[in-house]
């Protein structure tokens, strides 16, 4: 997986225009999603972009996907999850401190920027920090409702306020990865409570007999 992962950063170049083709053609796409219903929607296009971007990205469905703008690196690999640039523990060679095996994703993230028509620019932009209320829902499918929509003039008013302030603060991180500060109100199979504490990063799932054993100490 590691290997893909430093592959689609040496090839960011062709992967940012693939993704800007397949942009353009999942918000064409919006007549026939809103007729089908973005809620019916959201699971499978979840479950299809883990296995895609999974493989190619080692991605880790944040739900926010900034890999236009970190060089086709995902900064969910990043050990301390950090979405703007490396930390101060960069060994030498670019080494993370955390594992001392890997490149740093933000070393990488720079070199498949440099590669890129606008990496340099996009890399430099800095980003919202993670909703991880969103972790597992599908980003592709909120660029294509929120592209549609704008395009619709529909989003001058958003419904939840919150996501309005982090959006007019993070304006120029919005026009590059409109996903990174969601703005549209999420389908409610994006946020199911269950789902969402089994994806978040910090819930580790724990058996009764182990919860007594814990107790017991």
């Amino acid at each position: 997986m590691y290997s893909i992962r430093r592959f689609a950063v040496r090839h960011s170049r062709f992967f940012e225009g693939f993704y800007r083709a397949f942009e353009r053609m999942i918000i064409a796409c919006d007549p026939l999603f809103s007729a089908i219903g973005y809620q019916r929607l959201e699971r499978p296009f979840a479950f299809f972009e883990r296995g895609v971007k999974g493989v190619l990205f080692d991605c880790k469905m944040c739900g926010q996907c900034v890999l236009s703008s970190s060089g086709m690196s995902c900064p969910m690999n990043c050990p301390k999850n950090l979405r703007n640039g490396p930390c101060g523990g960069v060994r030498p060679g670019g080494f993370c401190e955390v594992k001392p095996w890997m490149r740093c994703v933000w070393v990488e993230g720079w070199e498949g920027a440099t590669r890129m028509r606008d990496g340099l620019e996009r890399i430099r932009v800095v980003q919202p920090p993670v909703d991880r209320s969103l972790e597992g829902s599908s980003s592709w499918l909120r660029v294509a409702r929120e592209k549609a929509a704008e395009a619709r003039a529909g989003l001058r008013d958003s419904g939840d306020p919150g996501k309005l302030v982090i959006a007019r603060a993070f304006r120029r991180a919005r026009s590059f990865e409109p996903s990174s500060a969601p703005l549209a109100i999420e389908p409610a199979a994006a946020l199911a409570d269950q789902a969402v504490g089994e994806r978040t990063s910090v819930y580790s799932a724990q058996t009764p007999a182990e919860t007594g054993h814990k107790e017991k100490k």
